[in-house]
């Protein structure tokens, strides 16, 4: 079976500047989702928003931005639309200017899911570029690409809280200029991905020698680990700091600054994992990065502070490490498929982050939060799974 696609031949000139530019572009489209619930309080007490109204807001959002994921990039592989991506990034753009200046709830409704629909349209298109542009670096590649986005939900939250609730909803607009920006930058690596799209048309890749069952196994073991994956990260970056508070008798601000550890390490490991990646292979990443990771969460609910900070810093690395190797895994078992493997895992990733963190919160409510991290830190025995992943040698095409 052979399908058509442009990949980027290994050993290639990898594009930098696409890369660092498609990067930066993740940063901005993410800084623009976490800012949304970052100001609910703020418009919750503008509107008088009930918690209903609160979850419909959330619910337009994921929806869009998770949901048409898959369709897009599964659109894209047939039609591949690299122009497309400041189209995605001017939604995000009027999303942002709705919620700075909307009357009425319904206009903040409709924000929501333009924000949505922009980083429905930026994630599947954008995770190809990046592969055309890694030069066969795929697993950095990814990792710089993962890397933007890490940054900006961290720093949506922060530039929030300095700028839009000290000086009022309408500074939400502010945002618009990144996105402006990210729209000048986009323009130009759409432009730079067609040349290098329409050059690579006529080349043909084999797929690889697996059967079709094989492939589907592997795909559900991938979505499985990104699960596990996505709790325990829903577990620390939503009620980590409530473990603190709970546990060590820690103020608002001392949790604040070990969530921000996480974070920060996160980062790191999603670097690493894609570096890694291309030297050892993914599936060796997943092992690593899944089972290994078992020893510190075992560890992390029966330490004292000092120890719970240097695990914290451990899991964040080990762990943020997987999701590069089981993105590009995955792109390598649906050879020409880029995009929908990207929608699905990016769409997947965000939309069982947050159903994972409403089903923690039940459980904390019932139990008590000391309880989730206990149960929680079980969960990389998942990483077991990997042994039903296919060798690497198994993936390259006859």
């Amino acid at each position: 079976m052979s399908v058509t696609a442009a990949p980027q031949a290994r050993g290639a000139a990898t594009a930098w500047f696409v890369l660092v530019a498609i990067s930066i572009c993740h940063m901005l489209n993410d800084i623009m989702q976490s800012m949304l619930q970052a100001i609910y309080p703020l418009l919750s007490a503008e509107f008088s928003l009930t918690y209903a109204q609160i979850g419909l807001l959330t619910f337009a959002f994921q929806v869009t931005a998770s949901l048409l994921q898959p369709v897009i990039g599964g659109y894209t592989d047939r039609n591949p639309m690299p122009r497309s991506l400041p189209w995605g990034m001017a939604s995000s753009l009027v999303g942002v200017l709705m919620l700075a200046f909307a009357p009425s709830y319904h206009v903040l409704f409709a924000g929501a899911m333009l924000i949505g629909i922009g980083s429905a349209v930026f994630h599947p298109e954008s995770s190809r570029v990046a592969r055309l542009a890694s030069g066969g670096r795929y697993g950095t590649a990814q990792s710089l690409f993962q890397l933007g986005g890490n940054f900006g939900q961290s720093m949506g939250p922060l530039l929030a809280a300095f700028i839009v609730v000290p000086l009022g909803r309408p500074w939400v607009s502010v945002f618009a200029i990144g996105a402006a920006i990210g729209m000048t930058l986009l323009w130009r690596v759409g432009s730079w991905a067609e040349t290098r799209r329409r050059a690579a048309a006529a080349r043909t890749v084999q797929a690889p020698p697996l059967p079709r069952g094989k492939v589907m196994t592997a795909l559900i073991v991938l979505a499985l680990l990104t699960f596990t994956k996505n709790i325990y990260t829903a577990s620390l970056s939503s009620y980590y700091t409530f473990f603190l508070i709970d546990k060590f008798q820690l103020t608002a601000q001392q949790s604040q600054l070990m969530l921000f550890l996480f974070l920060g390490a996160m980062a790191a490991g999603v670097m690493l994992g894609g570096m890694l990646g291309d030297r050892v292979g993914p599936r060796t990443v997943i092992w690593i990065s899944i089972l290994g990771v078992l020893p510190f969460t075992l560890a992390l609910p029966h330490v004292g502070l000092q120890a719970t900070a240097l695990l914290t810093i451990a899991i964040g690395v080990i762990l943020a490490s997987a999701f590069p190797a089981i993105v590009v895994f995955a792109q390598e078992l649906v050879p020409g498929r880029t995009g929908l493997i990207a929608g699905i895992f990016f769409g997947f990733a965000f939309g069982m982050g947050g159903i994972a963190a409403a089903l923690l919160g039940v459980l904390a409510d019932a139990r008590g939060i000391q309880f989730v991290y206990l149960v929680c830190s079980f969960l990389p025995l998942m990483g077991l799974l990997t042994i039903f992943l296919p060798r690497q040698r198994d993936l390259v095409p006859a």
